[in-house]
């Protein structure tokens, strides 16, 4: 079959050309047929997503009210407490790991009558962007398996662009759903700080941690935050954005970036102004400095969360994320409370530039395009990078600001990998992205979608 979004889904289920636990078979199957090339999920919940796809069918047959996700199958990055599944955060020290309760956004999907399909691989304890994972293998870029999906949410961006899972939820502390989104080639939202509650994540830091959905198109987008938010976002699926006030940063987002990137950027905010929208030269160097400011708070933030699994099993960590602990137990109160105070400063200038200026910020998701597994380092000219600090360094700001941001496919490089483009917008605007990325979406991601599911789903 051909990829289905979540209307064409729901529409099949009420003409009876399908149902439910047919679906859930196909994408058991999939998932099945894929597992060793991509290696996207750590539990697959094939009974109980069985289970659950004959409850929400005979639920439809008895004539009883379904939810937003009515038959959906789903998936949730391994650090969404998920009750009576193993919840592993990608890590060792944690594979037995079962919670009592479901996650707040947990719930929501469930509630919603979507189906679990399982659990996705992730960078361990969510503290890393390549998904190269030392207790469960590596996740795999299905536009080439020989390339990191992103990370950390790497497994939920691999199995939406395969099409193992309709949508999948992830999280986001410094760029976790944004930059896998960019290098899978599928759409990955980071609300507005607070908007989906974090409740049964773990956590790296909770000033920083989002929750936020994966999807294969924006329709699907806005349906799954109306599910997880009960705010209607599908009347924000319009074409119209004429007049929209699009900031086009004049600093920090075109340095240090790839070429080939960059000019793919450029042709989407043509696209934009073509599409009626309104580009205006933003100065933005306020944020410089901004990275060094999240791993402050992220790294003070992630030792306290993990105190106790540090005194006893430290040496059980892969590598990065203990050197990244150890590192971070220096941070003095002083630097924390100084990160902080600068936090809120980004907060106020961020808000006036929304209210005053801008509707929507246009950036490029990440600087580069993905990287082999396993490569550590990027080199812009002479000047060298570790990927963690490139492939963070677009995407960081917006979860100290705290305000939506939204990443969508903007074209494929010459080597034949997906680039992301960022629009960002005021707290509580995710109307704006929908309708943005939307309007952008109908405009000009047709030939991409069908070249994406051809080469990552085999259609």
């Amino acid at each position: 079959m051909a990829r289905k979004s979540i209307r064409e889904l729901q529409n099949g289920y009420s003409d009876n050309r399908f149902t439910p636990l047919e679906i859930t078979k196909a994408y058991l199957h999939r998932i099945k047929k894929k597992k060793p090339d991509l290696n996207s999920f750590i539990t697959v919940t094939k009974e109980r997503a069985v289970r659950e796809a004959k409850i929400v069918q005979t639920k439809k047959e008895a004539g009883e009210q379904t939810g937003l996700l009515f038959g959906i199958p789903l998936s949730l990055k391994d650090n969404i407490a998920t009750k009576g599944i193993r919840t592993t955060n990608g890590s060792s020290i944690d594979y037995n790991n079962i919670p009592d309760t479901h996650a707040d956004v947990t719930q929501s999907l469930l509630s919603q009558d979507s189906i679990l399909l399982g659990k996705n691989n992730m960078h361990e304890y969510a503290i890393g962007i390549t998904s190269n994972n030392p207790h469960y293998g590596p996740v795999h870029n299905p536009w080439n398996p020989e390339y990191s999906p992103g990370g950390s949410s790497g497994g939920s961006a691999a199995a939406v662009a395969a099409d193992l899972s309709v949508a999948s939820i992830g999280t986001d502390t410094g760029g976790s759903v944004r930059i896998p989104a960019a290098s899978c080639g599928v759409i990955g939202l980071k609300p507005t700080y607070g908007k989906v509650s974090t409740a049964g994540v773990t956590y790296i830091s909770w000033t920083l941690d989002h929750a936020g959905p994966l999807t294969a198109n924006m329709s699907d987008m806005a349906i799954m935050m109306e599910a997880m938010t009960s705010t209607p976002y599908k009347p924000f699926l319009k074409e119209d954005i004429r007049g929209l006030r699009i900031g086009v940063p004049t600093t920090y987002f075109n340095e240090h970036i790839e070429t080939e990137t960059y000019n793919l950027y450029l042709h989407a905010l043509y696209a934009l102004e073509n599409l009626g929208a309104v580009l205006i030269d933003t100065g933005v160097s306020f944020i410089d400095g901004n990275q060094d400011v999240t791993f402050t708070i992220a790294g003070a933030e992630a030792v306290y969360e993990h105190r106790a699994r540090m005194e006893c099993c430290l040496d059980q960590y892969g590598a990065d994320v203990k050197a990244f602990l150890e590192m971070s137990q220096h941070i003095s109160a002083l630097q924390y409370i100084e990160a902080l105070k600068k936090k809120e400063q980004y907060v106020q200038k961020f808000a006036r530039l929304f209210r005053e200026r801008i509707d929507v910020l246009a950036t490029p998701t990440i600087p580069i395009a993905a990287r082999k597994i396993g490569v550590e380092e990027v080199q812009f000219g002479s000047y060298t990078e570790s990927i963690f600090n490139a492939m963070t360094r677009y995407t960081g700001i917006f979860n100290l600001a705290g305000v939506p941001a939204l990443s969508i496919p903007c074209g494929i490089t010459s080597e034949g990998l997906p680039v992301g483009l960022q629009l960002a917008a005021g707290h509580g605007r995710e109307d704006l992205l929908i309708r943005t990325g939307y309007a952008y979406e109908q405009s000009q991601l047709s030939d991409f979608y069908k070249k994406r599911d051809e080469i990552c789903a085999g259609y």
